[in-house]
């Protein structure tokens, strides 16, 4: 230690014969100030034990610190659940009405009605739990052969395809895609449309959507045809659009849905500005209570997790108040098998295409439950078998063992 008039260096001795006086100066002292002071690092070594000044080396060792046992269980924390409410609330919609309701189908289904986002507050549960509706296409496609080959014996048959969707598989719903009239197809008439719709009306009694083309005026023809045809019937029309804003062809479908007394699928792609857009021209011709909306589902990757967000998005807003989303929505699961991983050939780390196919479907399925999604369309027996085992599940509470929640991770399947 030295200043700018140093003397001699203090020696060790001197230091510890010291320590005693140095710590009663100390006592009570909290800040100690040096004035022109100096030091060089290396010179100087410094030691001040926390319990105090002893003298090392002089019998007065300083105590050590007991060390703490290690914990042998977690920490126990009560946990007691929040009830939350919302302002705004899901519209109801029903599909499907029965001959006491001017329609002919045994019984008729009811999707929304949510309060609080899904599974969200056990104390709210889903009104309504969510329906499935498997497809049936009115014209042979390609499908990937783990598909094609639950159905192949009545592909060439749309009302014996949808019989066994219902009374095979369990469908909640039909849904009959009319490719055929695409104009790059067939180009099937509306009239041929309407035979298909009415002999699958005559198979099943259950509640039907109505899938057309993509070609917004084709599909408007269509769409107005079949409505007319089935009036009475509550069938979901699928799919109105902007495009068909633009073509003008969303007013005469519109009208012919009210006229008739059926439900609209509102789709856009991915933009809650868009889907806001389309409701709001839609009112201008049929109430909220006949509108559902697809927001789209991407099934691959960061597609998924996008389509998630957007539905979450829409669910919040729509119950924090905002109408113009305040209505039920449907994914299509089966946009999975668009993609060439659930199908195609793959070396062995991947896994076989017969599982791999279903199960991509259901996690598809099960991500957007998670949601809010109200309506399910699938085509994979074991996919919609899975869902709606689990469906159910997601609203019980007390049946898990507490002692058995981490043993998930060391499970092998």
């Amino acid at each position: 230690m030295t200043g700018k008039n140093s003397k001699p260096a203090i020696t060790a001795d001197q230091i510890i014969a010291f320590a005693p006086h140095l710590r009663e100066l100390l006592n009570g002292v909290h800040q100690v100030e040096l004035d022109n002071f100096s030091m060089e690092i290396g010179d100087l070594e410094l030691f001040i034990p926390t319990s105090g000044f002893g003298t090392p080396n002089h019998g007065h060792a300083v105590p050590a610190h007991p060390v703490p046992a290690k914990p042998v269980e977690l920490i126990r924390e009560p946990y007691t659940p929040k009830s939350y409410s919302f302002p705004g609330k899901i519209r109801e919609v029903t599909l499907g009405a029965t001959r006491a309701e001017g329609g002919s189908r045994s019984h008729s289904v009811t999707i929304g009605g949510a309060t609080t986002p899904a599974y969200f507050d056990r104390s709210h549960p889903p009104l309504h739990a969510p329906v499935i509706s498997l497809d049936v296409f009115d014209m042979p496609v390609n499908l990937p052969k783990v598909l094609r080959e639950n159905v192949a014996e009545v592909m060439d048959d749309p009302a014996e395809w949808a019989k066994m969707n219902v009374k095979k598989f369990g469908a909640d719903v039909v849904t009959i895609h009319l490719m055929s009239t695409d104009p790059l197809f067939r180009n099937a008439s509306p009239a041929t449309a309407v035979k298909t719709v009415e002999d699958i009306l005559q198979a099943v009694d259950v509640p039907l959507i109505i899938g057309g083309c993509g070609d917004p005026k084709k599909d408007a023809e269509v769409f107005r045809a079949v409505a007319a045809m089935a009036e009475g019937e509550r069938l979901l029309i699928n799919s109105v659009t902007l495009d068909m804003a633009t073509s003008k062809t969303l007013g005469p479908v519109a009208t012919a849905a009210k006229d008739h007394g059926h439900v609209l699928l509102a789709f856009t792609g991915l933009d809650l500005n868009n889907a806001k857009e389309l409701n709001r021209r839609l009112y201008e011709f049929i109430p909220p209570e006949q509108v559902v909306m697809d927001l789209t589902t991407v099934a691959l990757g960061y597609g998924l997790e996008y389509s998630f967000t957007i539905h979450e998005r829409a669910r919040y807003a729509a119950l924090m108040g905002d109408n113009e989303l305040a209505h039920p929505v449907i994914s299509a699961a089966t946009n999975a098998w668009a993609a060439r991983e659930a199908w195609m050939k793959m070396p062995p780390v991947f896994g076989s295409r017969e599982l791999r196919g279903p199960v991509w479907e259901t996690i598809n399925a099960l991500t957007l439950l998670l949601a809010g999604i109200d309506l399910f369309l699938m085509m994979h027996p074991a996919a919609v078998l899975t869902l709606r085992d689990l469906i159910p599940r997601l609203g019980k509470t007390g049946t898990a063992s507490p002692d058995q929640i981490a043993d998930w991770v060391g499970v092998r399947l």
